[in-house]
């Protein structure tokens, strides 16, 4: 998951593009599995509601935490993104009646901090050049995103395949009219296509199965910590990739998440 900002910029296409056609690539790698493995079950109706409600919301999260890494950069998007995790657990004890984890609490709030640190927020410039939109969407983006994952919790009959193939086709079908309004503005190269081929195929196709399978099992609660990987990953791309090089704060920040989310599962574990 910590990769998808840098796809995303090096594609240098526009978000809503860039959102259609994960949603294309994604849906018939999904697809293809789908019917390999003879997951296919008809949903029910209520079921259909619940993929209808999710696709949605999964989708119009993408488009703005991905127009988010234009206005504030990937760090800082990603930052204010996680404070997902908070909204998960918020609205799973609104809507699902689950406990809070009062005891465990203070690991979620030790990993917000490590996420800020990482993020270089705090550094000498980092509130210069935070765009108040980017971070507007980024938090829009973080709760649809806890939208989706109570939605498909909802539909434990269904394989994740299956699940994640019918919402990116509802993200298709819903994204066809704007895009074609664009299509004489985008302009494709090799790399753009590299780009949205791994995003659709990789990011999308493997990594939501693994996702669903996982979001499935656990509670809320559980998600929720684990989350907290994504910025080290994200920080590590930028290492990797555009040579960002963290300051001592990031890497004290990456070494608070990894142990928070230890000490969070291990805690969980003896639940």
């Amino acid at each position: 998951s910590g990769t998808i900002g840098l796809l995303v910029v090096e594609s240098g296409l526009p978000a809503l593009w860039v959102v259609w056609l994960r949603c294309i690539l994604g849906g018939l790698g999904l697809a293809t599995w789908v019917v390999v493995s003879r997951q296919w079950r008809t949903p029910t109706r209520s079921e259909l509601r619940w993929l209808l409600l999710g696709g949605l919301a999964l989708i119009v999260n993408w488009l703005c935490l991905f127009r988010a890494y234009h206005y504030s950069g990937i760090a800082i998007a990603t930052v204010v993104y996680h404070v997902q995790p908070f909204l998960l657990l918020l609205l799973a004890a609104l809507l699902q009646g689950e406990a809070l984890p009062l005891r465990r609490m203070p690991w979620l709030l030790l990993a917000l901090v490590g996420v800020v640190l990482s993020s270089g927020l705090l550094g000498a410039d980092g509130a210069h050049q935070a765009s108040w939109q980017g971070i507007g969407l980024a938090l829009l983006a973080a709760s649809l995103y806890a939208v989706a994952t109570l939605t498909t919790q909802r539909l434990k009959r269904i394989a994740p395949a299956q699940i994640a193939m019918l919402q990116m086709g509802v993200g298709a079908l819903a994204l066809l009219p704007f895009v074609w309004e664009l299509r004489a503005d985008v302009v494709f190269s090799p790399k753009a296509w590299a780009a949205v081929l791994v995003l659709g195929l990789v990011h999308t196709a493997w990594m939501y199965t693994l996702m669903y399978t996982a979001f499935q099992r656990l509670k809320a609660q559980a998600i929720a910590g684990l989350s907290y990987i994504y910025p080290v990953m994200a920080l590590l791309g930028d290492l990797l990739w555009c040579g960002v090089k963290p300051q001592p704060a990031q890497w004290l920040g990456m070494a608070l998440i990894l142990g928070s989310v230890w000490a969070y599962r291990r805690g969980e574990e003896k639940t």
